[in-house]
């Protein structure tokens, strides 16, 4: 079951690059959409079957055979089964079968069926084998797998050009990034002579915090923040707004830039035993939380709002990770899966209603025309504020936030950054509620029809956007906490685990009430911003100097030009003229003149010809006689 769990996509890719093209669109859609499903299926079977195996036997493995083997070092292509590849198994098929299901709609007349599909399945088919990976191989070959898929669909609309240069830019910036995992590999083969994911572990806790564990755990840092789209490498993610909204919604919720959080979460114990780079996984995940939060703020782009967000969320959940929260940090993740996939999948049907509009000043009263659509997102971006109670953000932004707060490490300095980015996080999605729901339409175009298949997997990402939550509860109502429960044999979190109920539940308190802040905050501006241009006003671009800082994400493509692609490109200009160069550039010369003198031996005239092969065979009967 667990190979058939990722090879199903990779089959249903294969299937549709082979015979896709040639089939109606019902076959690419049922081999899809199919493929998937049945993963999800049979994730969730593995899922319950092993919550209800007693915690010291929630483990499996299994091995199609040796892949590399040399003397003293040998991998094998295996998959492991433990709690946090299970949790990550059944959100990534099941939000992903959603996905596709949505697509199956949303896709008919855009594009290349077929090709899409297939991009999508492979992308899926790689995700799996990343998490699933039972060695840093495997997971390496997922990795790259996602890298890949990600460029093809973002540029998927290759036609664009716009398109095919943010595709360029995601792939090219998470390769970067992708070449200190790679240094980590390497370090670890030398070091421990192994790339299986227990046998490194318990030689890392065997090496104690040696400075070769240091380095390790700093390089798969570096990977993983370029894969989920931290500081410094955030670039590509606003840009990858290119590709069909169905791609942003499983690029951001359950695939590629959640790749990163599952890579530090699988090798914890490397950041355990090196305090001073969990202290940095802590600050990279507060400053980029803080960063997206203040760049959704002016946007106006209702997907690049979303996007922004998904730098910030994912900031969340690093800022779990570097405070040794690793069981809320990979909730907040689970929860984050459900409610920003409903996000795009809601903006891409209010997309869809009004002719392809992105820009949230020209959108208005979409309430009037789907209210069902209106709840929903109402839904998603009350989860994704943290509502208290009703609303499963909530609970994994306190669990992150109440574990900030106990660090020992500036824990209240990191306390408040997380809690100013719940007011944020309210403003910021708020603001693009009221002005897309409320008050009256204010486009050109009129409203198209959706299809009825939209809302069934948005309705199921809304439940789960609501009730996964109560997998964490407070502890007035039972301190029931089934997902630290599953995952403690995996991932055991450090230091206390409560900060007391009184501590707790002020905690809880400030941080509903800044949630609710954010909106109402979301709603003053709103109002001020409807006096100020007038209800039927279609633009929202007159913006301070700080405004357009914040809408130019705080001028980061700008330092990346002049401070790393620029520097660059002069020092390859130089290169290309240094005496190295000269050779090669020789050699190309010197061919060009032999071409030019022996293309007069092809006179045409066959006497010369014949004349040619008598010397030839002289001078080689010649070598034959004489040498």
């Amino acid at each position: 079951m667990i190979w058939i769990i990722p090879l199903l996509p990779i089959a249903g890719f294969l299937v549709l690059t082979v015979f896709g093209r040639r089939s109606p669109w019902q076959f690419s859609a049922g081999v899809g959409a199919g493929t998937v499903g049945v993963s999800a299926v049979l994730a969730l079977i593995a899922g319950f079957t092993l919550a209800s195996l007693p915690a010291a036997e929630r483990s499996v493995v299994s091995s199609l055979g040796s892949w590399v083997v040399i003397p003293g070092f040998s991998v094998n292509f295996g998959l492991r089964l433990d709690a946090l590849s299970d949790l990550m198994t059944m959100v990534v098929t099941v939000v992903a079968f959603l996905i596709h299901l949505y697509s199956t709609a949303f896709m008919r007349g855009k594009g290349d069926y077929h090709r899409y599909f297939a991009y999508l399945n492979l992308f899926v088919g790689s995700m799996l084998l990343l998490v699933l990976g039972s060695n840093l191989l495997v997971l390496f070959v997922g990795w790259e797998g996602v890298g890949l898929c990600s460029y093809l669909l973002i540029g998927f609309w290759y036609e664009n050009p716009e398109n095919g240069r943010a595709a360029n830019k995601a792939f090219i910036v998470t390769r970067i990034a992708d070449a200190a995992l790679l240094v980590a590999l390497f370090l670890t083969v030398a070091a421990f002579g192994t790339l299986d994911i227990p046998k490194v572990l318990a030689s890392a806790s065997a090496a104690g915090g040696s400075g070769i564990v240091t380095a390790i755990a700093a390089l798969l840092l570096v990977g993983a923040i370029g894969k989920s789209a931290q500081l410094p490498f955030q670039l590509w993610l606003p840009d990858a707004m290119a590709g069909p909204t169905p791609v942003s919604a499983l690029i951001h919720a359950a695939t590629m830039v959640t790749a990163g959080v599952y890579l530090v979460a699988r090798m914890h114990i490397f950041y355990a035993l090196s305090p001073g780079v969990q202290l940095a996984v802590a600050i990279i995940g507060a400053a980029t939380l803080l960063y997206g939060g203040l760049s959704a703020l002016t946007q106006h782009d209702i997907k690049r709002i979303l996007a922004y967000s998904t730098i910030s969320q994912i900031g969340y959940m690093f800022l779990g990770l570097g405070v040794g929260a690793w069981s809320a940090a990979m909730f907040h993740f689970m929860n984050h899966a459900f409610f920003k996939a409903l996000l795009f999948l809601g903006a891409g049907v209010v997309i869809h209603r009004l002719n392809d509009e992105h820009d949230i000043f020209r959108m208005g009263g979409v309430r009037r025309t789907d209210r069902l659509l209106f709840w929903l997102f109402m839904i998603g971006a009350g989860a994704l504020t943290g509502i208290p109670l009703v609303t499963s953000g909530f609970y994994s932004k306190e669990a992150i936030l109440e574990s900030a707060w106990l660090y020992p490490h500036a824990g209240p300095f990191f306390w408040v950054i997380g809690a100013f980015g719940v007011f944020l996080t309210g403003a910021y999605v708020f603001r693009l509620f009221f002005h897309v729901f409320t008050g009256k339409p204010k486009g050109e175009g009129g409203s198209r029809p959706a299809s009825a298949i939209f809302y069934p997997p948005m309705i199921l990402l809304g439940l789960g956007a609501i009730f996964a939550g109560f997998l964490r509860t407070p502890r007035d109502l039972g301190n029931v906490k089934v997902i630290s429960s599953f995952l403690n044999p995996v991932l055991a979190s450090q230091g206390k685990e409560s900060a007391g109920i009184s501590t707790e539940a002020t905690l809880q308190i400030i941080v509903a009430a800044l949630s609710l802040l954010g909106v109402l905050a979301a709603w003053l501006g709103y109002r001020r911003s409807l006096k100020r241009r007038g209800t039927e006003a279609v633009t929202g671009h007159e913006l301070s100097v700080g405004g357009r800082f914040l809408l130019s994400g705080m001028g980061a493509d700008w330092l990346a030009d002049n401070l790393v692609v620029r520097p660059f490109m002069w020092f390859a200009g130089l290169l290309r003229r240094d005496w190295l160069a000269l050779v090669y550039v020789g050699v190309g010369r010197l061919s060009v003149l032999f071409h030019q003198a022996l293309r007069y031996t092809q006179s045409g005239l066959i006497r010369w010809y014949l004349l040619g092969i008598g010397v030839g065979v002289l001078v080689t009967l010649g070598m034959v006689v004489f040498a």
